[in-house]
C-alpha cells in the first residue's frame, strides 16, 4: 500500500472516530468528565458558556466528518454540485464553530497561554476558510486548494487535542492544568506546519 494512500485511511479514521466524539456528550454526564470536568459551576450554569461550547464541539464535528471527503479530485471531479454544497456546509460549520470557540477559549483551563494557544487556532482557523471561500469565489483553484489544506489541518486539531491530552502529562509527569496550556499550541502548530509541508511537496510535484 502506498504512503499516501495510508496517510489519507488513517486521517479519515481518526477524522469519523472523533467527529462522532461529540455524541458521547448526549449520552454520558460530562460535567464530572472530559474538559467540562475543569469548568467551575458558575461558569457551566451560564447560558451562553454551554451555547457556544456546544456549537463548538458539534459543528467543528461536522467540519471534521465532512471536510476530508473535499480533497478527493476523482469525487469531485464526479459530483462537482454535491463538493460545492458540502463545501458550503463546511465552510458554515467552521465560521460558526470558529466564532463560538474564540468565547471558549477565553474561558480555557491553564490561565493566558492556553486562551492564547486557543484563541490563535480559533483565529486562524477562520481566516484560512474565509481565505478558502473567497478564492473560489475569485475562480483561483489553486490558491483555494491550498487554503483549504490549511483551514482542514486546523480542523483536525480535534483529533491531535484528543492524542495530546493524556499523553502530554504522561511524557513530563505533570497534571491537567499544567498540561493544558502546551497542548492549546501543540495540537495546531505541528498540523499547520504539517500543510505548508505539503503544499509545498504538491506544488513540486505538478
Amino acid at each position: 500500500m502506498k504512503t499516501r494512500k495510508l496517510f489519507w485511511i488513517i486521517t479519515i479514521i481518526l477524522a469519523i472516530a472523533i467527529g462522532l466524539y461529540p455524541l458521547t456528550y448526549l449520552i454520558i454526564d460530562m460535567r464530572s468528565n472530559g474538559l467540562l470536568a475543569s469548568k467551575s459551576q458558575e461558569l457551566l450554569s451560564t447560558s451562553i458558556y454551554n451555547i457556544s461550547f456546544y456549537i463548538h464541539i458539534f459543528l467543528g464535528a461536522v467540519a471534521l466528518l465532512i471536510g476530508w471527503a473535499q480533497f478527493s479530485i476523482k469525487w469531485r471531479t464526479k459530483h462537482l454540485n454535491l463538493h460545492r454544497t458540502v463545501g458550503k456546509v463546511y465552510i458554515i460549520s467552521v465560521l460558526l464553530s470558529g466564532i463560538a470557540g474564540l468565547y471558549i477559549a477565553y474561558h480555557a483551563t491553564g490561565g493566558l497561554p492556553a486562551k492564547l494557544g486557543f484563541s490563535s487556532l480559533a483565529l486562524l482557523w477562520l481566516i484560512t476558510t474565509v481565505s478558502a471561500y473567497t478564492t473560489i469565489r475569485n475562480k483561483n483553484i489553486i490558491a483555494h486548494q491550498k487554503w483549504m489544506i490549511r483551514s482542514y489541518a486546523l480542523t483536525f486539531a480535534a483529533v491531535t487535542l484528543r492524542f495530546w491530552m493524556p499523553t502530554i502529562p504522561i511524557i513530563f509527569n505533570i497534571g491537567f492544568s499544567e498540561s493544558y496550556p502546551i497542548i492549546s499550541w501543540l495540537c495546531w502548530v505541528p498540523n499547520i506546519i504539517f500543510a505548508e509541508i505539503l503544499i509545498k511537496r504538491q506544488i513540486r510535484t505538478h
